[in-house]
Protein backbone atom coordinates (compact mmCIF):
# COMPACT_ATOMS: atom_id res chain seq x y z
CA UNK A 1 0.00 0.00 0.00
CA UNK A 2 1.44 3.41 -0.94
CA UNK A 3 1.84 6.25 1.53
CA UNK A 4 -1.10 8.27 0.21
CA UNK A 5 -3.48 5.34 0.63
CA UNK A 6 -2.23 4.73 4.18
CA UNK A 7 -2.70 8.40 5.01
CA UNK A 8 -6.28 8.37 3.72
CA UNK A 9 -7.16 5.40 5.96
CA UNK A 10 -5.26 6.39 9.10
CA UNK A 11 -6.20 10.07 9.06
CA UNK A 12 -9.87 9.14 8.69
CA UNK A 13 -9.57 6.56 11.47
CA UNK A 14 -8.21 9.23 13.83
CA UNK A 15 -11.20 11.56 13.47
CA UNK A 16 -13.09 9.90 16.33
CA UNK A 17 -10.57 11.09 18.91
CA UNK A 18 -11.46 14.61 20.05
CA UNK A 19 -8.74 15.08 22.67
CA UNK A 20 -6.18 16.96 20.61
CA UNK A 21 -6.18 20.61 21.64
CA UNK A 22 -2.74 22.07 22.32
CA UNK A 23 -3.24 24.40 25.28
CA UNK A 24 -0.23 24.85 27.50
CA UNK A 25 2.49 24.01 24.99
CA UNK A 26 5.73 25.89 25.59
CA UNK A 27 8.45 27.08 23.22
CA UNK A 28 11.26 24.54 23.22
CA UNK A 29 13.97 26.92 22.00
CA UNK A 30 14.76 30.35 23.42
CA UNK A 31 15.94 32.01 20.20
CA UNK A 32 13.99 32.45 16.93
CA UNK A 33 15.28 30.22 14.18
CA UNK A 34 16.38 27.44 16.50
CA UNK A 35 14.81 24.09 15.71
CA UNK A 36 11.91 23.40 13.38
CA UNK A 37 8.20 23.91 13.99
CA UNK A 38 6.10 26.13 16.18
CA UNK A 39 3.42 25.88 18.84
CA UNK A 40 2.00 29.32 18.04
CA UNK A 41 0.70 31.24 15.07
CA UNK A 42 -1.90 30.57 12.42
CA UNK A 43 -2.16 27.85 9.81
CA UNK A 44 -4.69 25.35 8.52
CA UNK A 45 -6.47 25.24 11.85
CA UNK A 46 -7.48 21.85 13.14
CA UNK A 47 -7.49 22.70 16.83
CA UNK A 48 -8.46 25.70 18.93
CA UNK A 49 -6.79 26.16 22.29
CA UNK A 50 -8.66 27.55 25.31
CA UNK A 51 -6.62 30.76 25.12
CA UNK A 52 -7.80 31.37 21.55
CA UNK A 53 -4.79 30.21 19.55
CA UNK A 54 -5.23 28.06 16.46
CA UNK A 55 -2.82 25.16 15.95
CA UNK A 56 -2.89 22.92 12.92
CA UNK A 57 -2.10 19.28 13.65
CA UNK A 58 -1.37 16.23 11.58
CA UNK A 59 -3.83 13.90 13.31
CA UNK A 60 -3.27 10.24 12.46
CA UNK A 61 -3.11 6.73 13.84
CA UNK A 62 0.12 4.76 13.69
CA UNK A 63 -2.12 1.84 12.75
CA UNK A 64 -5.80 0.90 12.86
CA UNK A 65 -5.02 -2.77 13.43
CA UNK A 66 -5.98 -3.58 17.01
CA UNK A 67 -5.93 -6.54 19.38
CA UNK A 68 -8.95 -5.20 21.26
CA UNK A 69 -12.58 -5.64 20.30
CA UNK A 70 -14.23 -2.59 21.91
CA UNK A 71 -17.86 -2.61 20.75
CA UNK A 72 -18.05 1.16 20.06
CA UNK A 73 -14.78 1.39 18.09
CA UNK A 74 -14.72 1.34 14.29
CA UNK A 75 -11.18 -0.09 14.45
CA UNK A 76 -12.10 -2.99 16.74
CA UNK A 77 -10.58 -6.40 16.03
CA UNK A 78 -13.79 -7.78 14.46
CA UNK A 79 -14.41 -4.76 12.22
CA UNK A 80 -14.12 -5.21 8.45
CA UNK A 81 -12.69 -1.73 7.76
CA UNK A 82 -9.63 -1.42 5.49
CA UNK A 83 -6.44 -1.72 7.53
CA UNK A 84 -3.14 0.10 7.25
CA UNK A 85 0.02 0.71 9.25
CA UNK A 86 2.73 3.35 9.16
CA UNK A 87 6.28 2.63 10.17
CA UNK A 88 8.13 5.11 12.35
CA UNK A 89 10.06 6.73 9.51
CA UNK A 90 6.89 7.30 7.48
CA UNK A 91 5.22 9.24 10.30
CA UNK A 92 8.37 11.31 10.84
CA UNK A 93 8.69 12.08 7.13
CA UNK A 94 5.01 12.99 6.82
CA UNK A 95 5.18 15.33 9.79
CA UNK A 96 8.26 17.14 8.50
CA UNK A 97 6.96 17.28 4.94
CA UNK A 98 3.59 18.70 5.99
CA UNK A 99 5.29 21.23 8.24
CA UNK A 100 7.63 22.44 5.50
CA UNK A 101 4.59 23.04 3.29
CA UNK A 102 2.98 25.06 6.10
CA UNK A 103 0.08 22.60 6.36
CA UNK A 104 0.64 21.83 10.05
CA UNK A 105 2.37 23.02 13.19
CA UNK A 106 2.34 19.79 15.15
CA UNK A 107 1.45 16.12 15.41
CA UNK A 108 -1.32 14.22 17.19
CA UNK A 109 -0.45 10.51 17.16
CA UNK A 110 -2.62 7.69 18.42
CA UNK A 111 -2.76 4.00 17.55
CA UNK A 112 -4.55 0.73 17.74
CA UNK A 113 -2.84 -1.87 19.94
CA UNK A 114 -0.53 -4.18 17.97
CA UNK A 115 1.49 -7.10 19.39
CA UNK A 116 1.38 -5.60 22.89
CA UNK A 117 0.86 -2.32 24.72
CA UNK A 118 4.62 -1.90 25.24
CA UNK A 119 5.45 -2.59 21.57
CA UNK A 120 2.86 -0.06 20.39
CA UNK A 121 4.03 2.57 22.87
CA UNK A 122 7.66 1.99 21.88
CA UNK A 123 6.78 2.76 18.24
CA UNK A 124 4.98 5.98 19.17
CA UNK A 125 7.81 7.13 21.43
CA UNK A 126 10.29 6.38 18.62
CA UNK A 127 8.38 8.80 16.35
CA UNK A 128 8.54 11.58 18.94
CA UNK A 129 12.20 10.86 19.73
CA UNK A 130 13.25 11.05 16.10
CA UNK A 131 11.37 14.29 15.57
CA UNK A 132 12.83 15.94 18.66
CA UNK A 133 16.38 14.56 18.66
CA UNK A 134 17.23 13.81 15.03
CA UNK A 135 15.31 16.66 13.39
CA UNK A 136 15.15 19.27 16.19
CA UNK A 137 11.38 19.53 15.69
CA UNK A 138 10.08 22.19 18.10
CA UNK A 139 6.41 21.97 17.21
CA UNK A 140 3.60 20.57 19.29
CA UNK A 141 3.44 16.79 19.81
CA UNK A 142 0.53 15.01 21.48
CA UNK A 143 0.88 11.29 22.10
CA UNK A 144 -1.96 9.00 23.05
CA UNK A 145 -0.76 6.84 25.93
CA UNK A 146 -1.43 3.11 26.02
CA UNK A 147 -2.67 2.32 29.58
CA UNK A 148 -0.95 -1.05 29.91
CA UNK A 149 2.44 0.29 28.77
CA UNK A 150 5.32 0.30 31.26
CA UNK A 151 6.10 3.29 33.46
CA UNK A 152 9.49 3.68 31.72
CA UNK A 153 7.76 4.12 28.37
CA UNK A 154 5.33 6.65 29.86
CA UNK A 155 8.38 8.51 31.20
CA UNK A 156 9.96 8.52 27.74
CA UNK A 157 6.73 9.65 26.08
CA UNK A 158 6.48 12.63 28.43
CA UNK A 159 10.07 13.58 27.74
CA UNK A 160 9.36 14.20 24.05
CA UNK A 161 5.63 15.05 23.93
CA UNK A 162 3.97 18.30 24.94
CA UNK A 163 0.81 16.54 26.03
CA UNK A 164 -0.16 12.96 26.88
CA UNK A 165 -3.69 11.61 26.95
CA UNK A 166 -5.24 8.42 28.28
CA UNK A 167 -8.80 7.93 27.07
CA UNK A 168 -11.19 6.60 29.69
CA UNK A 169 -13.87 6.40 26.93
CA UNK A 170 -16.92 5.63 29.09
CA UNK A 171 -18.06 7.28 32.32
CA UNK A 172 -18.79 4.17 34.38
CA UNK A 173 -16.94 0.97 35.22
CA UNK A 174 -20.02 -1.08 34.28
CA UNK A 175 -20.24 0.50 30.82
CA UNK A 176 -16.56 -0.10 30.13
CA UNK A 177 -16.81 -3.73 31.31
CA UNK A 178 -19.82 -4.29 29.03
CA UNK A 179 -18.62 -2.49 25.90
CA UNK A 180 -14.83 -2.78 26.20
CA UNK A 181 -14.16 -5.86 28.39
CA UNK A 182 -10.47 -6.03 27.43
CA UNK A 183 -9.84 -2.58 28.89
CA UNK A 184 -9.32 -2.00 32.58
CA UNK A 185 -10.44 1.09 34.46
CA UNK A 186 -7.76 0.26 37.02
CA UNK A 187 -4.94 0.33 34.45
CA UNK A 188 -6.31 3.53 32.84
CA UNK A 189 -6.37 5.34 36.18
CA UNK A 190 -3.01 3.89 37.18
CA UNK A 191 -1.47 5.41 34.04
CA UNK A 192 -3.20 8.74 34.73
CA UNK A 193 -1.74 8.57 38.23
CA UNK A 194 1.75 7.89 36.88
CA UNK A 195 1.52 10.92 34.61
CA UNK A 196 0.17 13.07 37.46
CA UNK A 197 3.09 11.98 39.67
CA UNK A 198 5.66 12.88 36.99
CA UNK A 199 4.00 16.26 36.41
CA UNK A 200 4.04 16.98 40.14
CA UNK A 201 7.71 16.02 40.34
CA UNK A 202 8.50 18.37 37.48
CA UNK A 203 6.57 21.18 39.13
CA UNK A 204 8.35 20.63 42.47
CA UNK A 205 11.78 20.38 40.83
CA UNK A 206 11.37 23.48 38.67
CA UNK A 207 13.96 24.09 35.96
CA UNK A 208 16.26 21.42 37.39
CA UNK A 209 13.74 18.61 36.83
CA UNK A 210 13.69 16.83 33.44
CA UNK A 211 11.05 18.04 30.99
CA UNK A 212 7.79 16.15 31.13
CA UNK A 213 4.61 16.84 29.11
CA UNK A 214 4.48 20.62 29.73
CA UNK A 215 0.88 20.82 28.44
CA UNK A 216 -0.25 18.14 30.92
CA UNK A 217 -2.66 15.31 30.26
CA UNK A 218 -6.20 14.98 28.93
CA UNK A 219 -8.82 12.31 28.34
CA UNK A 220 -11.96 11.67 26.31
CA UNK A 221 -15.40 10.31 27.10
CA UNK A 222 -17.87 9.08 24.52
CA UNK A 223 -21.34 10.57 24.94
CA UNK A 224 -24.41 8.51 24.08
CA UNK A 225 -22.86 5.05 23.65
CA UNK A 226 -24.40 3.88 26.91
CA UNK A 227 -27.20 4.92 29.25
CA UNK A 228 -25.10 7.26 31.38
CA UNK A 229 -26.76 10.60 32.05
CA UNK A 230 -25.03 13.94 31.62
CA UNK A 231 -24.68 14.22 35.39
CA UNK A 232 -22.98 10.78 35.47
CA UNK A 233 -20.56 12.02 32.81
CA UNK A 234 -19.87 15.32 34.59
CA UNK A 235 -19.39 13.56 37.92
CA UNK A 236 -16.74 11.30 36.38
CA UNK A 237 -15.07 14.29 34.72
CA UNK A 238 -15.04 16.24 37.98
CA UNK A 239 -13.42 13.30 39.78
CA UNK A 240 -10.75 13.01 37.08
CA UNK A 241 -9.97 16.72 37.25
CA UNK A 242 -9.55 16.63 41.02
CA UNK A 243 -7.76 13.27 41.29
CA UNK A 244 -5.38 13.42 38.33
CA UNK A 245 -4.97 17.12 37.58
CA UNK A 246 -6.23 16.77 34.00
CA UNK A 247 -6.05 19.84 31.77
CA UNK A 248 -9.11 18.87 29.78
CA UNK A 249 -11.81 16.25 29.52
CA UNK A 250 -13.13 16.03 25.97
CA UNK A 251 -16.66 14.90 25.16
CA UNK A 252 -17.20 13.07 21.88
CA UNK A 253 -20.72 12.32 20.67
CA UNK A 254 -21.13 8.65 19.81
CA UNK A 255 -21.10 8.03 16.08
CA UNK A 256 -22.84 4.88 14.76
CA UNK A 257 -20.41 2.53 13.06
CA UNK A 258 -20.90 -0.08 10.31
CA UNK A 259 -22.10 -3.53 11.40
CA UNK A 260 -22.44 -2.34 14.97
CA UNK A 261 -23.46 -4.47 17.93
CA UNK A 262 -27.01 -4.60 19.24
CA UNK A 263 -25.55 -3.32 22.51
CA UNK A 264 -25.08 0.11 20.91
CA UNK A 265 -27.79 2.70 20.15
CA UNK A 266 -29.07 2.91 16.59
CA UNK A 267 -28.52 6.65 16.27
CA UNK A 268 -26.13 9.34 17.41
CA UNK A 269 -27.10 11.70 20.25
CA UNK A 270 -27.80 15.32 19.28
CA UNK A 271 -24.54 17.23 18.84
CA UNK A 272 -26.04 19.94 21.04
CA UNK A 273 -25.73 17.49 23.96
CA UNK A 274 -21.97 17.44 23.49
CA UNK A 275 -21.98 21.25 23.39
CA UNK A 276 -23.98 21.52 26.62
CA UNK A 277 -21.52 19.17 28.35
CA UNK A 278 -18.65 21.47 27.37
CA UNK A 279 -20.58 24.44 28.77
CA UNK A 280 -21.23 22.59 32.04
CA UNK A 281 -17.58 21.50 32.17
CA UNK A 282 -16.60 25.17 31.86
CA UNK A 283 -18.86 26.02 34.80
CA UNK A 284 -17.15 23.38 36.95
CA UNK A 285 -13.64 24.53 36.10
CA UNK A 286 -13.92 28.30 35.91
CA UNK A 287 -17.19 29.46 37.46
CA UNK A 288 -17.15 27.74 40.84
CA UNK A 289 -20.11 25.43 40.26
CA UNK A 290 -20.30 21.90 41.63
CA UNK A 291 -21.87 18.86 39.96
CA UNK A 292 -24.45 18.61 42.76
CA UNK A 293 -25.56 22.21 42.16
CA UNK A 294 -26.13 21.55 38.48
CA UNK A 295 -27.89 18.25 39.16
CA UNK A 296 -30.50 19.84 41.46
CA UNK A 297 -31.98 21.71 38.49
CA UNK A 298 -31.94 18.62 36.22
CA UNK A 299 -34.62 16.13 37.32
CA UNK A 300 -33.81 13.68 34.50
CA UNK A 301 -30.05 13.87 35.01
CA UNK A 302 -29.55 15.26 31.48
CA UNK A 303 -28.71 18.82 30.52
CA UNK A 304 -31.42 20.96 28.96
CA UNK A 305 -30.87 21.18 25.20
CA UNK A 306 -32.92 24.37 24.88
CA UNK A 307 -31.09 26.36 27.56
CA UNK A 308 -27.44 26.54 28.54
CA UNK A 309 -26.69 25.05 32.00
CA UNK A 310 -25.86 28.40 33.60
CA UNK A 311 -29.25 29.82 32.62
CA UNK A 312 -31.03 26.65 33.79
CA UNK A 313 -29.38 27.00 37.19
CA UNK A 314 -30.24 30.71 37.42
CA UNK A 315 -33.90 30.09 36.57
CA UNK A 316 -34.06 27.34 39.20
CA UNK A 317 -32.57 29.71 41.81
CA UNK A 318 -34.43 32.90 41.07
CA UNK A 319 -34.62 33.82 44.76
CA UNK A 320 -30.91 34.74 44.54
CA UNK A 321 -31.54 37.32 41.82
CA UNK A 322 -31.35 40.10 40.83
CA UNK A 323 -27.86 40.88 42.15
CA UNK A 324 -26.34 44.34 42.34
CA UNK A 325 -23.29 44.54 40.08
CA UNK A 326 -21.91 47.31 42.29
CA UNK A 327 -21.84 45.28 45.52
CA UNK A 328 -22.06 41.56 44.71
CA UNK A 329 -19.01 39.38 45.33
CA UNK A 330 -17.08 37.80 42.48
CA UNK A 331 -18.49 34.32 43.15
CA UNK A 332 -22.04 35.67 42.89
CA UNK A 333 -21.40 37.66 39.70
CA UNK A 334 -19.94 34.59 38.03
CA UNK A 335 -23.34 32.93 38.36
CA UNK A 336 -25.18 35.61 36.41
CA UNK A 337 -26.05 34.55 32.83
CA UNK A 338 -24.36 36.89 30.39
CA UNK A 339 -21.38 37.65 32.65
CA UNK A 340 -18.23 35.72 31.79
CA UNK A 341 -14.99 35.50 33.77
CA UNK A 342 -13.33 38.40 31.94
CA UNK A 343 -16.40 40.62 32.23
CA UNK A 344 -16.65 39.94 35.97
CA UNK A 345 -12.99 40.86 36.34
CA UNK A 346 -13.64 44.16 34.53
CA UNK A 347 -16.71 44.88 36.66
CA UNK A 348 -14.74 44.38 39.88
CA UNK A 349 -11.94 46.65 38.66
CA UNK A 350 -14.25 49.37 37.30
CA UNK A 351 -16.58 49.66 40.26
CA UNK A 352 -13.66 50.67 42.48
CA UNK A 353 -13.59 53.90 40.51
CA UNK A 354 -17.31 54.71 40.33
CA UNK A 355 -20.81 53.31 40.52
CA UNK A 356 -21.58 51.27 37.41
CA UNK A 357 -24.55 52.13 35.21
CA UNK A 358 -26.31 50.10 32.49
CA UNK A 359 -24.24 51.79 29.79
CA UNK A 360 -21.02 50.90 31.59
CA UNK A 361 -21.92 47.21 31.50
CA UNK A 362 -22.28 47.40 27.72
CA UNK A 363 -18.79 48.89 27.43
CA UNK A 364 -17.38 46.21 29.74
CA UNK A 365 -18.68 43.48 27.41
CA UNK A 366 -21.62 42.02 29.34
CA UNK A 367 -24.22 40.16 27.27
CA UNK A 368 -27.09 42.26 28.56
CA UNK A 369 -29.83 40.42 26.70
CA UNK A 370 -29.08 37.53 29.03
CA UNK A 371 -28.05 39.44 32.12
CA UNK A 372 -30.88 42.00 32.18
CA UNK A 373 -33.27 39.74 34.12
CA UNK A 374 -30.70 38.92 36.81
CA UNK A 375 -28.92 42.19 37.67
CA UNK A 376 -29.36 45.61 39.20
CA UNK A 377 -27.12 48.52 38.12
CA UNK A 378 -26.88 52.17 39.18
CA UNK A 379 -29.70 53.27 36.88
CA UNK A 380 -31.37 49.95 36.13
CA UNK A 381 -33.48 47.25 37.72
CA UNK A 382 -35.60 44.64 35.91
CA UNK A 383 -39.34 45.13 35.64
CA UNK A 384 -41.23 42.81 37.93
CA UNK A 385 -43.51 41.72 35.07
CA UNK A 386 -40.54 40.60 32.99
CA UNK A 387 -39.41 38.26 35.77
CA UNK A 388 -42.38 35.90 35.67
CA UNK A 389 -41.46 32.25 35.16
CA UNK A 390 -43.17 31.92 31.80
CA UNK A 391 -41.70 35.14 30.40
CA UNK A 392 -38.20 34.39 31.58
CA UNK A 393 -38.17 30.84 30.25
CA UNK A 394 -39.55 31.92 26.88
CA UNK A 395 -37.12 34.84 26.60
CA UNK A 396 -34.04 32.85 27.58
CA UNK A 397 -34.98 29.88 25.38
CA UNK A 398 -35.30 32.17 22.37
CA UNK A 399 -31.88 33.69 23.02
CA UNK A 400 -30.27 30.26 23.49
CA UNK A 401 -31.74 29.16 20.19
CA UNK A 402 -30.03 32.07 18.47
CA UNK A 403 -26.66 31.68 20.15
CA UNK A 404 -25.04 29.69 22.95
CA UNK A 405 -22.90 31.95 25.12
CA UNK A 406 -22.31 32.34 28.84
Amino acid sequence: MDLEAKLAILADAAKYDASCASSGALKRYASPGQGMGSTTGMGICHSYTPDGRCVSLLKILLTNFCLYDCVYCVNRRSSDVPRARFNVEEVVDLTLSFYRRNYIEGLFLSSGIIRSADYTMEQMVAVARQLRVDHQFAGYIHLKTIPEASADLIESAGRYADRLSVNIELPSNDALARLAPEKSVRSIKKTMGTIRLRLDEKKAGGQRAPAFAPAGQSTQMIVGADASTDINILDTADTLYRSYGLKRVYYSAFSPIPHSSARLPNSAPPLLREHRLYQADWLLRFYGFSVSELSHSLPTGDLNLNLDPKTVWALANRALFPVDVNTAEREVLLRVPGLGVRVVHRILASRRQRRLMWEDLKVLGATLKRAQHFIVAGNYSPHAGDRSSDKLNASMTQMNTQQSLF
